[in-house]
């Protein structure tokens, strides 16, 4: 029986279109699907394969817009594995400080399309981005599943970072800017606080308390149930 093409056997197989379908299939059929099966199971678990797949179609996409044709990408992707927090930490503040590097963004919260830039948005209304892995806190037993980090320690270790001026790269923090939690108007000890007793504290709606009012007017309600806390731990910082 001759190979189906890689592209195709991820795509339409016919086998496994009849087999969705629930329709009879023979017993050399079976056969053939198990292999195209057992061949969709190894390709899923390999990362060179899916760098392939999506480089491929970055490239044809920008040399449609280029009109142009050849190699896109410099050179091989690099796989690197992360052995433990720190190494994480490292890996996750480099690439969220790539827009900073590059003179693309001043700062953490103005970089576009980075985690950090979601995380910071969502630290203002205490929360934290449902479309990101959360932060839980330092390695403990009975962890929850999320980074083993207290958001605040990530968010002034990037900070930081981004002040430290490097020689092969164009762009960094102004020395003269504020801390990142001063800039957001976050409390650091009120945003300890809530790393510990988020849950605890809060009912229906979190927020800054003019946030929480404006919601109220919106859903009709008069009073929400936890407002003083609003009020006291994540309202903006005033500074004289």
């Amino acid at each position: 029986m001759s190979a189906i093409s890689p592209r195709r056997s991820l795509t339409c197989s016919p086998l496994s279109q009849r087999f969705a379908r629930k329709e009879a299939l023979n017993a050399a059929e079976l056969v053939r699907l198990e292999e195209i099966a057992a061949e969709w199971r190894a390709r899923l678990m390999d990362i060179s394969w899916f760098m392939r797949m999506l480089n491929e179609s970055i490239a044809r996409q920008a040399n449609q817009e280029d009109g142009c044709t050849g190699r896109f990408w410099e050179g091989r992707f690099k796989s690197q594995a992360l052995l433990d927090e720190r190494a994480l930490a490292a890996c996750m503040a480099y690439v969220d400080l790539n827009p900073i590097r590059a003179k693309m963004a001043d700062t953490p919260e103005t970089s576009d399309h980075t985690s950090i830039q979601r995380r910071t948005s969502a630290a203002r209304d205490g929360k934290q981005p449902q479309q990101l892995f959360p932060f839980v806190g330092n390695p403990r037993e009975s962890m929850p599943v999320g980074l083993p980090f207290q958001l605040q320690d990530y968010l002034e270790l990037v900070d930081w970072s981004g002040r430290c001026l490097r020689e092969d790269k164009r762009g960094a923090i102004d020395e003269q800017l504020p801390p990142i939690l001063d800039r957001m108007q976050i409390n650091p000890r009120h945003w300890l606080y809530l790393n510990r007793n988020f849950e605890s504290r809060f009912k229906s709606l979190v927020g800054a308390a003019h946030s929480v009012r404006s919601a109220c007017e919106q859903l009709g309600k008069r009073w929400a149930q936890g407002i003083r806390d609003c009020a006291r731990y994540l309202s903006p910082l005033i500074t004289s």
